[in-house]
């Protein structure tokens, strides 16, 4: 989202400093849980929770987006940032349903759940250079 911090607006540096430590615990709750859950063979709530562990830090990322677009003065980046993001979503939506029949009928392998936030991500990824081009 950000590439040059010098000219990054008050937002975009504020998005960072939240998006960076989510990040890190997001790698970390992950690595843990997975640990944990091989090596100690937990059962009940206990695996309930290791389960759900890692979902929570991408759900602050998810909110900490959604707090940058908010906050976000300038509104050339933020009209960027959201065309980028509907790109995204729409993208993954088209994907996962399209895969979802086709996983129906066991033409491919099954996609988790869980990998449909970093198909967003990377879908919005790929669609903000191309929004971006639109306005050069």
């Amino acid at each position: 989202m950000i590439c040059d911090m010098k000219k990054a607006s008050p937002a975009a540096k504020r998005y960072i400093a939240r998006f960076a430590p989510a990040m890190a615990a997001y790698v970390g709750v992950l690595f843990a849980s997975i640990w944990w859950i091989r090596h100690q063979d937990p059962h009940g709530p206990l695996l309930w929770l290791l389960a759900i562990a890692p979902a929570l830090p991408i759900i602050a990322v998810i909110a900490i987006m959604g707090l940058y677009v908010v906050e976000e003065t300038d509104e050339f980046q933020r009209s960027i940032l959201v065309q980028s993001m509907l790109w995204g979503i729409g993208i993954t939506l088209a994907g996962c349903t399209a895969w979802g029949f086709l996983e129906n009928v066991e033409l491919v392998a099954h996609l988790p759940l869980y990998m449909v936030f970093p198909i967003f991500c990377a879908a919005m990824g790929l669609a903000r250079p191309l929004v971006s081009l639109r306005y050069r």
